[in-house]
């Protein structure tokens, strides 16, 4: 049996307005990703120990049209457990300028990497929001598995 990697929630649950899993037109391409509507500049979290792969954090751009997608700040932290497939988390809309990471950094549950925001292709979701969602090398989404707080 694989040995799962357990994530916590990005956001603490304090802030979260809401969480909308099928509401956003994204969620067709990206089937179990979650949205958590929060308040701008909410702190972000690693939902899972890991090292930061990739990030952008230049752009304040956004908009509903998927043209803005090439817009979109984010932050994605490579996992691996062993005897489990590498995953790897998404934080999506990320605040212009906010990573507190960078490439290659070692990061543990719990730490703030970034500030949410409302950038890039925000789909049919108006608020702003964290996009989350797990996947393997493949892009496709996998179901995730939070730990009991």
């Amino acid at each position: 049996m694989k040995d799962k990697i357990k994530y916590i929630y990005p956001i603490a649950q304090k802030d979260i307005i809401r969480i909308s899993t099928k509401e956003s037109e994204a969620h067709k391409i990206y089937p179990h990703s979650i949205d958590f509507i929060v308040p701008i500049g909410t702190l972000v979290m690693a939902a899972a120990d890991g090292v930061v792969i990739d990030i952008k954090d230049d752009s304040d751009k956004s908009g509903t049209n998927r043209k803005f997608e090439k817009d979109e700040n984010f932050i994605e932290i490579r996992h691996y457990k062993p005897q489990c497939f590498d995953q790897y988390s998404y934080y999506g809309h990320i605040k212009k300028g906010s990573a507190k990471v960078k490439v290659g950094d070692k990061v543990i549950a719990g730490q703030i990497i970034a500030e949410s925001g409302a950038t890039g292709w925000l789909a049919n979701i108006l608020e702003p929001h964290l996009h989350f969602m797990v996947a393997e090398y493949d892009y496709r989404t996998i179901e995730i598995k939070f730990a009991k707080e």
